[in-house]
């Protein structure tokens, strides 16, 4: 039977102390089982007098043999040990990776792979741990813009920026988007057990808008329930052309529109009275500012409110554009 060296008078008191004083109940119990060993108590009627293993005694015997009174107290720790090691968490990442919206794939996968099932939940708290986010999925155009046409406009689209700050010039971006009663927003807080519903749009009615926005959050914009063709296109350049009080830049996409016979021809007139075209090199929406504007009003300014009725989509959108640059505003710094 294992006890305790016999005790001096100074490891007694020291213990009776810690037994009778130390704030936490762990170092007291070990205290007083130290000085039960040292009376003659074996470790099987220690661990019954307080509930415990009897191998909790024995190492906390072997604990104070080796390092004395620091052996009763509490070792520093990490936590509970991880449910999954570092190559079954790369793992993780590579089936998540392959499955982006299926957490329960991933469980399957990491099955298969390493024998081990670990629940959702403990694959959610690893995928954030690793800094992932469930967001939407953004689209992309199906190709790359080319690099060097990309830069160029980029630094003309800087230099035009500082000279449009200076009062030098106005720089302005153009294009036009679409909404019908398809909500964009398939997210959203709900109270639970409680479902936020849309009703189901069993046409494909189609408002179009189309507008010039600057980085200082001024919008001119046109809404029509018809299609958007180049005379469409061409009226509402038109129109904006006359209102130039200096030289206005305007850059566009390279839709078919904007390349159209219809629409270059025009282009010399609109120079007479300060507009000045400018293409943005193919597949590269970032360069275009509106964009954001549109992806703003889809994913975060229009109500479900909106989605009821195309009257209601008609009056939301309307609302929207009026009060872009005093209710709504963008940051162009920091999207």
């Amino acid at each position: 039977m294992k006890y305790v060296v016999p005790l001096t008078e100074i490891e007694m008191q020291t213990l009776h102390e810690m037994q009778s004083y130390h704030p936490t109940r762990r170092a007291r119990m070990r205290a007083h089982s130290i000085l039960l060993s040292h009376q003659g108590y074996s470790i099987p009627q220690i661990a019954r007098l307080y509930e415990v293993d009897r191998r909790s005694v024995s190492i906390w015997l072997d604990r104070w043999q080796q390092a004395g009174l620091v052996g009763l107290y509490d070792r520093p720790h990490t936590g509970r040990p991880h449910s999954l090691s570092e190559s079954e968490q790369h793992k993780v990442q590579q089936l998540l990776r392959k499955f982006p919206r299926e957490i329960k794939r991933v469980v399957e996968g990491l099955a298969e792979a390493t024998g081990k099932r670990v629940s959702p939940k403990t694959i959610k708290r690893l995928i954030k741990k690793t800094g992932s986010v469930w967001k939407r999925i953004r689209k992309v155009p199906a190709k790359k813009p080319d690099p060097a046409k990309y830069a160029h406009s980029q630094a003309l689209l800087q230099r035009l920026q500082q000279q449009d700050a200076a009062g030098d010039c106005e720089l302005w971006y153009f294009d036009g988007s679409g909404f019908c009663l398809e909500p964009y927003l398939p997210y959203a807080w709900q109270p639970l057990g409680d479902t936020l519903e849309v009703p189901t749009s069993s046409h494909s009615q189609r408002l179009n808008v189309l507008g010039f926005l600057n980085r200082q959050n001024d919008l001119v914009s046109y809404m029509l329930e018809g299609s958007v063709d180049t005379e469409v296109i061409v009226a509402c350049m038109d129109q904006f052309s006359q209102q130039l009080t200096k030289r206005t830049y305007v850059f566009v996409d390279n839709a078919p529109m904007h390349r159209s016979h219809d629409f270059i021809k025009e282009i010399p007139k609109w120079v007479k009275r300060g507009l000045i075209i400018k293409y943005l090199p193919s597949y590269s929406p970032a360069l275009n500012l509106i964009e954001i504007l549109w992806r703003f009003m889809k994913y975060t300014w229009l109500p479900f409110s909106a989605y009821t009725s195309f009257a209601c989509l008609r009056r939301a959108v309307a609302q929207i554009l009026k009060q872009v640059g005093t209710e709504y505003t963008i940051d162009f710094q920091t999207v």
